[in-house]
């Protein structure tokens, strides 16, 4: 069974944040493959956007600050992790304060992890239900998943009662809602507007 229980990686509403975003993820994975790297240097980057930054958001605030010099922040970025971080990731954070763009470290660990997924074909897979997925819930669901996209489903649960039943599954820009709070809703949405439909029904009678 596969199951990837990353955190919440906070939406990015700049598109042109994240296409940049992508591009400092391409060369740190670069940097890493040369070395063998590449999935250490991931779980570097997400320990620190995730652990890290949950533990000190003020670490954060102070790394993405405009207002604090690049000269200010890299012998902190050096007295942090040199000796307790890899050589790619360490200097993949000071070419970051180089640039003035620390704040894109989430956008960048969302980056590098799905150039990572696409080269190994796994395809993260959010699936929210109002109580736990069985076991044998899960694993059909995973065939499935499987047979469907012809990728290795990667997938992170969430429980949500206000779902009532059933789930809902992403995958990327595809959607399946099989929740009983969306068919409660779509019946309710149905019978208004039949209810509607025979109101005007009513009234045209009336007036003709």
């Amino acid at each position: 069974m596969t199951e990837n229980t990353h955190k919440d990686e906070r939406p990015f509403a700049d598109v042109g944040a994240q296409r940049i975003a992508r591009v400092y993820a391409e060369a740190l994975l670069q940097a890493a493959d040369r070395h063998g790297h590449a999935e250490s240097v991931l779980e570097e980057l997400r320990s620190f956007v995730e652990d890290v930054f949950a533990a000190s958001p003020n670490f954060e605030e102070f790394l993405a600050s405009k207002a604090i010099g690049r000269g200010q922040k890299a012998p902190v970025i050096r007295s942090a992790f040199e000796g307790r971080a890899s050589a790619e990731f360490l200097n993949f954070l000071l070419v970051l304060n180089d640039h003035d763009r620390l704040e894109l470290l989430r956008a960048v660990l969302a980056a590098y992890r799905a150039l990572l997924d696409q080269r190994a074909h796994r395809l993260p897979v959010l699936v929210r239900s109002a109580v736990p997925l069985a076991d044998d819930q899960r694993q059909r669901l995973e065939n499935e998943l499987r047979e469907t996209f012809r990728y290795q489903p990667v997938l992170e649960t969430r429980v949500e009662p206000e779902l009532l039943g059933g789930m809902v599954v992403e995958a990327g820009d595809w959607l399946y809602d099989a929740s009983v709070r969306t068919r409660i809703q779509t019946i309710r949405n149905q019978l208004m507007e039949r209810s509607n439909y025979e109101i005007q029904s009513g009234r045209n009678r009336f007036s003709s």
